[in-house]
């Protein structure tokens, strides 16, 4: 198992209450590929004006897992509505929308 920490900014306080409402009632199928994806106990925290992701690999190759996910219609509609909502950070990596953390400490 293999943690991830993610940040991105949101674009306004309008569009953070616009992205808590669809989470709040995530389009169909979204939630079934997450899991599907080997992805488990993710979770969004938000602070002003950041988002903090946290979820939990469990796969075996998770570039795989990640491409079968981007190339699922439902994710794909998806981020057609949540991704306009997000400013991703200027020290991402290049290619990446949401910014990697490092982990720091974890305490099991």
């Amino acid at each position: 198992m293999k943690r991830f920490g993610q940040m991105i900014k949101i674009k306004s306080p309008e569009d953070l209450e616009k992205y808590k409402m669809h989470h709040a009632n995530p389009m169909p199928g979204v939630n079934e590929m997450i899991k599907e994806c080997n992805l488990q106990n993710y979770s969004i925290f938000s602070r002003g004006e950041y988002l903090f992701a946290y979820f939990e690999y469990v796969g075996d190759d998770f570039e795989a897992d990640m491409a079968k996910m981007a190339a699922d219609p439902n994710t794909q509609a998806w981020w057609d509505v949540v991704k306009p909502l997000m400013q991703p950070l200027d020290d991402r990596a290049e290619g990446d929308f949401w910014s990697d953390m490092e982990s720091v400490y974890y305490l099991a």
